[in-house]
């Protein structure tokens, strides 16, 4: 028997289907040949610190570092998971051939070789690497097998990352703890969240000392035109009225008039991060539920694996376009025009040396059914940017004009569409291209030599401090290591060395936010009190660096492509947690009071109602006072009788410090939406009575 295990029980199911393994067995398919089997992702993980030692179990400055001489692996302490991991223990001892049909990712062959580690798995391995879950991607990646053996690589960059994180978070978080921990305030430190928050923490210092400086832009209006003098910034108010002065009442020349046509080619398709960008930008959705939305996507077999760093497709996708784009329906409309002649094969789309594991997301051709509308969203970016790749460049005519009053020189510039391409596909919306942000600014024709009245002006301005970041301007700064770039063509080019991974940057995100070093006010990230003080008291480049770190994740793929040697990684990351606890065991102590943020403060007017309900006195008795038990307020007399209770929560809804308070002065709430009625599931909006015997009613409204 050949024994499939797949990542997921959605996905197992959906193989075993195809290969004919139907009958259900308890934790697996069996069938055709076939047993099929999954995990719940994770089952196994490194073990902890007191798994190698007694002594590792208590904090203590004296046992680190912590240094196992060998890692080891343990099965998570889910009764669920442990009783599926015997399931596919016993089939691993009894198959002739393991067929690893896990995520095809460095995080999903690591899951899986983690797995069939720990159950001692001796068989030959295959693999089943598939872009898409299409009956067709499976049937044909089932048809062409790899061989395990060529994913050992994969495997040692993912096992290599796991123990990097677990040798710095482990040592370097016990370490800043014990050093500079205060009220048991334990300091998460980890090898990507940690020069994330720093990149956040140094945008919010910069803003925060930010000083504006007045300044002033010569312009003048000629023919309707807004022209800017090429003098630039003016730091002095009275420079500036001089030079108004000086070119008022003279004629405005136009020296140089010059239309020259030029293309914008369609925004490249998406990888994981460039998407997280587009659904900040475009839906406000975080980091990671546009990643939930997109792998629901790839779950539901309309979307390409999403889990990629590339924009690029393999060649070999090529002919199969057509028949994605005639499975498109409900955009016949936009497809239409391509399928009447061959798609073209652009090295700006198609190209084999840009593509490693996975080409760039995609839709797969299948007409989407029961999908939500986030998800619908998401579909449609995707969708419409695959799409417009194959359509022409835009044709724009660019028009610089350049003009002086004697010896000022001034300069306007404008755009004008001649041939819309592929902006065709996006008609009244914005595309997220950088280009497309450009406003169209239509010119009159201009002679050289002309020359006219015109309108001079001094408008007042004042320098600008850097904006804070949002989920996507983060992501594209962790895609970068810190560094600003706009340009795509090199923003390519330094993936190489971001920090963490597409697949992994909104869990860091997601992270950060748990852990009360981050909050968001509106769409922009703020550190807190918390978050500022841990990246105070860290005085390493290595643990803040974002280019160190990017430098980390350069190797572990290098590792990846067998180009970096597994035992001098590891080496290296001894001797990083040996020098790094040797320089925080010698630096000098700190005190630093990390607020908690976990006491949010409560507004006025919430402490107000609450002091009110505790000098409240019971309205069934009059006599005892209202108390806060832990499930209801109750009266203080009901040792002697008194029953009146308010629970803290009615079918399903937590009840508010105003609407417990108006219960019992007013005898009934305001609308409360999201009842929830037990056993129907029906959610209902209504009010809270107290009736005339003290019990609790309810008015549907």
């Amino acid at each position: 028997m050949k024994l499939c295990v797949a990542e997921k029980p959605s996905v197992a199911r959906e193989i075993a289907s195809i290969l004919g393994a139907n009958l259900k067995k308890d934790g697996y398919f069996e069938g055709n040949g076939y047993w099929v089997s999954w995990t719940y992702g994770h089952l196994c993980t490194l073990k902890e610190p007191h798994d190698y030692t007694g002594m590792w179990k208590w904090w203590n400055l004296a046992t680190l570092p912590m240094i196992p001489s060998t890692f080891g692996i343990k099965l998570t302490e889910s009764s669920s998971a442990q009783k599926q991991f015997r399931v596919i223990e016993s089939l691993v001892r009894r198959c002739d051939e393991v067929i690893n049909c896990g995520d095809a990712g460095q995080e999903g062959e690591l899951i899986q070789q983690w797995v069939l580690l720990k159950a001692k798995n001796t068989k030959p391995i295959k693999r089943l690497w598939i872009s898409s879950l299409t009956e067709e991607a499976i049937r044909e990646g089932f048809g062409n097998l790899k061989d395990g053996k060529d994913f050992l690589n994969l495997y040692a960059a993912g096992s290599s990352r796991a123990v990097g994180d677990w040798l710095l978070g482990m040592n370097a978080t016990r370490l800043y703890t014990l050093k500079y921990g205060q009220n048991k305030q334990v300091l998460s430190i980890g090898r990507v969240q940690t020069p994330t928050l720093a990149m956040i923490v140094e945008r919010q210092k910069t803003i925060e000392a930010f000083k504006p400086s007045k300044y002033w832009e010569l312009k003048t209006n000629y023919r309707g035109v807004l022209f800017s003098s090429t003098i630039g910034k003016l730091t002095e108010k009275e420079k500036s009225e001089k030079a108004v002065e000086y070119v008022k009442g003279k004629d405005f020349h136009i020296k140089e008039y010059t239309k020259k046509e030029g293309k914008e080619s369609p925004p490249r398709l998406f990888d994981l991060t460039s998407l997280q960008v587009e659904g900040n930008t475009r839906f406000a959705y975080s980091a990671d539920q546009t990643l939930k939305l997109v792998q629901g996507l790839y779950e539901k077999k309309l979307v390409t694996y999403p889990r990629v760093d590339t924009t690029f497709l393999s060649e070999d996708i090529h002919p199969k376009v057509p028949k994605i784009l005639q499975g498109l329906n409900f955009y016949s409309q936009l497809t239409a025009p391509l399928l009447d002649k061959p798609i073209p094969k652009s090295k700006k789309v198609f190209n084999d040396n840009k593509v490693t594991d996975h080409h760039a997301i995609i839709p797969t051709g299948i007409k989407p059914s029961g999908i939500n509308p986030d998800e619908q969203k998401i579909y449609a970016v995707i969708t419409k940017r695959f799409i417009a790749a194959f359509y022409p460049d835009c044709i724009v005519s660019n028009t610089t004009v350049i003009g002086n009053v004697e010896k000022v020189e001034f300069k306007a510039t404008g755009k004008q569409i001649l041939k819309p391409g592929w902006r065709e596909v996006f008609a009244n919306e914005k595309p997220s291209s950088s280009k497309s942000k450009e406003e169209e600014n239509i010119m009159p024709t201009f002679e050289e030599g002309e020359h006219g009245p015109h309108e001079p002006e001094i408008q007042a301005k004042e320098t600008r401090p850097p904006k804070y970041f949002t989920e996507a301007t983060l992501l594209r700064a962790m895609e970068s290591a810190g560094k600003n770039v706009d340009d795509e063509e090199l923003r390519e080019a330094m993936k190489e060395n971001g920090i963490g991974r597409p697949s992994t940057r909104a869990n860091i995100i997601e992270t950060l936010f748990r852990r009360k070093y981050l909050e968001k006010k509106k769409k922009n990230i703020h550190a807190t009190v918390t978050g500022v003080g841990l990246i105070d008291v860290i005085q390493s480049d290595l643990l803040k660096s974002a280019e160190l770190t990017g430098q980390w994740e350069h190797k572990l793929r290098l590792i990846e492509n067998g180009e970096y040697d597994v035992k001098k990684f590891r080496k290296e990351l001894i001797q990083m947690v040996v020098d790094l606890t040797n320089e925080v065991m010698q630096a000098k102590d700190k005190t630093i009071a990390f607020h908690d943020e976990t006491k949010a403060k409560e507004k006025p007017k919430v402490k107000a109602q609450k002091k009110a309900l505790a000098d409240i006195n019971c309205p069934k008795c009059g006599i005892g006072s209202l108390m806060k038990g832990k499930k209801a307020y109750g009266c203080s007399n009901h040792k002697t009788g008194c029953d009146f209770l308010i629970p803290f929560v009615m079918m399903g809804k937590k009840l508010t410090y105003k609407q417990t308070l108006d219960l019992i002065s007013k005898k009934k709430t305001g609308v409360i939406k999201g009842f929830y009625r037990a056993g129907t599931g029906q959610k209902l909006n209504g009010k809270l009575t107290l009736t005339d015997d003290f019990n609790l009613g309810f008015e549907p409204g």
